[in-house]
């Protein structure tokens, strides 16, 4: 895992344009579960953004819809982690215990077709005292844990051993380091994040606009990438990848090890109230 995965490389189609959520809002973020080829998709629910309610969506690989569960009060779906136990349990990782839609700890839970959990029912962790905003993936190849998170306002990351993170030993991180180098211009919204080895990459840009982003320049989404050891910006680079989409919002990364490493990019198109996702990737040349 000593080289990054090149952002500039070509981006390759996986799903396009599908309309398989249950909710027609856009995806937030998205996980692989690589031992049952599942894939699990974040949606807010309509007119949950205040409360931070969710829709977690079970799909399979072709972008089919295998189940669903809501999310009362988790957060926003920024990002999410998929957990795989020797013993063939399944964790699914969130934000949890919203405040003003976004997640002040993270919790895990296991799925259940069209259950509705509340953060009542799971148990929330508060690694980072006094922060706001957390929104963890893991990468199993390492078995670690990231969450971002804001403290003070100022959006950072922290990265823990996996096992120890699942004991609440959050004491002593494998690293912590300040979000840099997501877009070019700082105010352009953060849209997800994913670990893979020493290396972060993110994701950073808005819809097609006619005035401020127009189709015809093929959007402003920029792919980045840190290295955790130092918090270095290592790469950045505009992609053009699905510039054909209507809409075409860039939301959520995943890193998926089958045939890869490949980092996955969402997109959202589609009319308001009918929004459909797309996938597209970046193999490691």
């Amino acid at each position: 895992m000593a080289e990054h995965i090149d952002l500039a490389a070509p981006a390759v189609r996986w799903v396009r344009e599908k309309a398989t959520l249950r909710e027609p809002t856009v995806l937030q973020s998205f996980a692989f579960d690589e031992v049952r080829h599942h894939l699990y998709v974040l949606q807010v629910t309509r007119g949950g953004l205040e409360d931070g309610d969710l829709c977690l969506n079970r799909l399979d690989h072709g972008g089919g819809r295998l189940g669903h569960m809501y999310l009362k009060g988790f957060g926003h779906g920024v990002s999410m982690g998929v957990q795989n136990d020797p013993d063939g349990t399944v964790w699914i990782w969130t934000e949890a215990d919203a405040l003003h839609g976004y997640g002040k700890g993270v919790t895990r839970f296991r799925f259940a077709n069209g259950a509705t959990r509340t953060t009542k029912d799971v148990e929330v962790r508060y690694p980072i005292e006094g922060s706001r905003n957390n929104q963890p993936t893991l990468c199993t190849a390492t078995r670690r844990m990231a969450i971002r998170y804001r403290l003070k306002n100022v959006p950072r990351y922290r990265v823990w051993d996996l096992n120890a993170f699942i004991a609440r030993d959050y004491a002593s991180p494998l690293a912590d380091f300040p979000q840099t180098g997501a877009h070019p211009d700082p105010a352009v919204p953060f849209q997800g994040y994913a670990l893979h080895g020493d290396h972060l990459y993110q994701l950073a840009g808005t819809a097609y606009n006619a005035r401020t982003n127009p189709a015809a320049h093929h959007g402003n989404t920029y792919l980045s990438c840190l290295d955790i050891r130092t918090g270095e910006l290592l790469a950045s680079h505009r992609t053009g990848a699905a510039h054909t989409l209507d809409y075409r919002e860039p939301e959520g990364l995943a890193v998926r090890h089958a045939g890869g490493p490949r980092l996955y990019i969402g997109f959202a198109s589609g009319e308001p109230g009918a929004r459909k996702f797309s996938l597209y990737y970046k193999p490691q040349t």
